[in-house]
């Protein structure tokens, strides 16, 4: 049986996440009813630290330690909904961070494998989506910038931190008709780009302006 404080508290995010979802996401058009599923089923205020759940459903990222972030919930359905996800996709996801973009995709994916270079980080992701039953994602601690060779070719790639350029092996690593989705540029100045591979080219568009934090190698260099 579940305390009754602790019931009221889950009752109470499951509130706020349908708020969220609501005047945040779909408001906003975001229209997909995966992702929109995805983000209503996501316990997001599972990924913060204890001390900041009370903002868990706020349109806004939060730290997560380590100098890195929670992106926030619209990013996070924009970008996932712009890659076109379909039940049997296989996804590559350059960091993990908190562990909360990898759960949205096996909401909706086949199988998600995600890299996280920082790894107090990766560990943590690692203990949180095993918890919370995600069974469907693979995480490991490494450098992102060089993809995940051993299971490629990906469906869709989505990259949560940015480099300056897009890197050449999550080119490589990305099948005939699949979508990337990366965030590039420098510290302040990034765009959020689409690419599609057609016919072994690379297609690439700009499409929204964003900030993120830079992608860097495991000595924190960034790329």
């Amino acid at each position: 049986m579940i305390p009754a404080m602790e019931a009221c508290t889950q009752d109470s995010y499951e509130k706020q996440r349908e708020s969220m979802v609501r005047y945040q996401i779909e408001e906003r058009g975001i229209h997909n009813s995966q992702v929109l599923r995805a983000m209503r089923q996501v316990e997001r205020h599972m990924f913060v630290p204890r001390d900041l759940r009370a903002y868990a459903y706020e349109d806004r990222p939060l730290p997560i330690g380590y100098g890195q972030t929670i992106s926030q919930p619209y990013i996070v359905a924009y970008m996932t909904e712009i890659l076109q996800l379909e039940r049997k996709d296989k996804v590559l996801e350059i960091g993990t961070g908190s562990g909360y973009q990898a759960a949205v995709l096996a909401e909706i994916c086949d199988s998600v494998f995600s890299i996280e270079v920082v790894p107090e980080l990766g560990k943590r992701a690692m203990a949180t989506l095993d918890l919370l039953g995600y069974r469907n994602v693979i995480v490991k601690i490494g450098d992102g910038y060089q993809g995940w060779t051993e299971y490629a070719p990906f469906d869709a790639i989505i990259v949560t931190c940015a480099p300056t350029h897009v890197p050449l092996k999550l080119k490589e690593q990305l099948r005939e008709g699949g979508r990337m989705i990366i965030p590039v540029g420098e510290k302040y100045v990034q765009k959020l780009v689409l690419l599609e591979k057609k016919k072994g080219e690379l297609r690439q568009k700009n499409v929204l302006p964003v900030l993120f934090v830079p992608m860097v190698d495991e000595h924190g260099k960034v790329y």
